[in-house]
């Protein structure tokens, strides 16, 4: 794992580069994200050239993150893992500290590289370093990397305290760079679609790593974790004839979307089909539809532009078709959006118009409550998801939904899961490890669909 003392300390740009120079190199790596970051993996999978997975134990629980990981590293057989933390090394919501980067490594007995941020400190960066081995849960930090380091005297005097106060290894020292930062909007990193010099950072990004760290006793840090077994995992035997197809709206606007719900929703018998929005008239020949979350604000022109899209999505739903929609997804199927000075009309089928404000609307974990039968859950069922949108209802709503919000806002404060035919649309991101039999009902409901049985 790769953590680090605090917030932007530099552990992200650090996984970048060395991501990219293991895949130069030709050492496959599977790489992972602690939380339910989705901008992270989309930086990794363009580093590391592979899949990036997420890996939460608050929302999907120890077990589940143990399964996810084990399962992914399973398909890279001879290769390595390398797991990107989130916040500091021991932050986290739980005071025993088991949702917090050091949970995550102890229960996967994962050694940590610490990123430390050097401004501003001496020799009294030891004490800092000490703390973070002190901590429970208290992990293997097997070796540190100075970041924004300001000059060879502060290095000197920062590596020497490290190396006899913590009996740590320094095997790194960056200099400061302002320029070497990741571009950042509203609700965090751009997307690497989005972001035009991508390429330029992480090459960058992995010539300073390169240049300015011990790679080989770096990567003799992944060798010392111990080995875990991984549990086998069937593959479901379901004939090409029999699986239904789930449509998934996926480009620069509608881009948050686990790697384990998509593996998830193979696994219970669906062939997905990618549909780019910006580029495509009217759906394909599809039994579902999945619209992910991502940044539809800054393409509404495009999206309200593109009326026979918007309407092919109506009628399909109208008729019985199954879909799920999450955050951005939500909004696509929502009356209108109001942002900036622009009033965009969308797919209307839900009648309600959203409006964006300055501050987040909704922003961390969600715990819910089903109050309602449905499809999708039974009445009491509990779940854990995450949220983060700076958007909601300009008006009270009188749709059915499917969940009262225990923690969290929501769609309203105090519900969330609009339920419409066979529609469920929500501000809730939900991970298929943390919400189990979500992708059976999914792919059920598509197959029902495509016999032409899905009830409304």
């Amino acid at each position: 794992m790769i953590s680090a003392s605090w917030k932007s300390a530099g552990k992200t740009t650090v996984s970048l580069g060395l991501l990219r120079l293991l895949a130069e190199r030709g050492i496959p790596v599977t790489s992972f994200k602690k939380g339910p970051d989705y901008i992270d993996p989309m930086w990794h999978r363009v580093a590391g050239r592979g899949e990036c997975h997420n890996l939460d134990t608050w929302m999907m629980g120890p077990e589940a993150c143990l399964e996810s990981f084990t399962k992914a590293c399973a398909r890279n057989e001879g290769g390595i893992a390398l797991i990107e933390g989130n916040h500091g090394l021991h932050d986290g919501m739980d005071i025993g500290g088991a949702d917090s980067s050091a949970g995550l490594a102890s229960l996967l007995s994962a050694p940590v590289l610490l990123v430390v941020d050097s401004r501003r400190m001496n020799r009294g960066v030891a004490a800092q370093v000490l703390g973070l081995q002190a901590m429970p849960p208290k992990v293997t930090i097997a070796g540190v990397i100075l970041n924004h380091v300001a000059s060879s005297r502060q290095e000197g005097k920062q590596r020497l305290a490290i190396e006899t106060f913590c009996n740590l290894p320094v095997l790194g020292a960056i200099p400061a760079d302002e320029s070497l930062a990741l571009p950042e909007r509203h609700l965090g990193l751009v997307t690497v679609e989005e972001a035009s010099d991508a390429e330029a950072f992480i090459s960058a990004a992995a010539d300073r790593v390169g240049r300015y760290c011990d790679i080989g006793a770096i990567r003799s840090l992944f060798d010392g974790a111990p080995p875990l077994e991984a549990p086998g995992h069937a593959i479901p035997l379901c004939p090409a004839s029999a699986r239904p197809r789930i449509g998934v709206f996926r480009d620069a606007a509608f881009c948050f979307y686990y790697p384990d719900n998509l593996d998830a929703l193979r696994s219970s018998g669906a062939e997905l089909v990618f549909i780019d929005t910006f580029h495509t008239s009217s759906l394909p020949d599809v039994h579902g539809l999945y619209i992910g979350g991502g940044f539809p604000e800054s393409f509404f022109p495009e999206l309200s532009g593109n009326h026979r899209l918007l309407r092919d999505v109506r009628e399909k739903i109208e008729a019985g078709m199954p879909a799920w929609a999450e955050c951005g997804g939500l909004i696509y199927l929502c009356r209108s959006a109001t942002y900036g000075d622009g009033i965009w009309p969308l797919a209307g089928i839900l009648p309600i118009d959203i409006e964006y404000q300055r501050r987040p609307a909704g922003c961390g974990y969600l715990e819910l409550e089903s109050g309602v039968d449905s499809a999708w859950f039974n009445n009491g069922e509990k779940i854990r998801a995450h949220e983060f949108h700076y958007s909601k209802p300009s008006a009270s709503i009188s749709q059915v939904c499917q969940f009262n919000v225990s923690r969290g806002f929501g769609l309203t404060g105090t519900s969330d899961g609009i339920l419409y035919r066979n529609l469920f649309a929500s501000y809730a991101h939900v991970h298929a490890a943390a919400t189990p039999g979500w992708a059976e009902r999914f792919v059920s409901l598509a197959r029902k669909f495509s016999a032409g049985s899905c009830g409304v």
